[in-house]
């Protein structure tokens, strides 16, 4: 009787164990989805104030010339680093190179590197990566010796 006993708290604790491990793993998976949607929610939420603004006549040109910004540098290559690109195209600001963690996988009109490369003097970094700006921010401060700028920062005027 002894022995069916051990057997049922061992099987207990195991199923206790394994449902615990579960729901850990539920609860991290859970955190990393929202993290994403929150990170996915205020990219729309700078696109639609650059849509509204652009509406409203006033260009994001505007910010880096008001600041005398005329070569900068782009760190994060996927939707606003695109964007960003395309709308300073036909402008006097000039881009000298772009940032990006997957640097080897990315086509651009320009260099683009890696953020323990070497970078080149700019006026300013802009980092449309900015879910995760103050990290990008303490990596770079020590390698530049110029202003390093969220996209929010341009976007909303700051």
């Amino acid at each position: 009787m002894k022995k069916f006993g051990t057997s049922l708290i061992s099987v207990m604790a195991g199923g206790i164990a394994g449902a615990a491990a579960a729901g850990n793993m539920f609860n991290k998976k859970a955190v990393k989805e929202a993290q994403y949607a929150q990170k996915h929610l205020a990219i729309m939420q700078v696109m639609n104030q650059w849509i509204i603004d652009k509406q409203n006549g006033t260009e994001l040109k505007d910010f880096f010339v008001t600041n005398g910004y005329k070569k900068i540098a782009i760190y994060g290559m996927s939707y606003l680093g695109e964007r960003l690109i395309d709308e300073l195209a036909d402008s006097d600001i000039t881009i000298k190179y772009a940032i990006d963690r997957n640097a080897d996988n990315i086509y651009a009109p320009f260099e683009v590197l890696k953020p323990d490369d070497t970078l080149p003097d700019v006026d300013a970094i802009i980092v449309t990566a900015f879910f995760f700006f103050d990290e990008i921010e303490k990596d770079l401060e020590s390698k530049v010796d110029c202003p390093i700028i969220s996209i929010e920062d341009v976007v909303y005027g700051s």
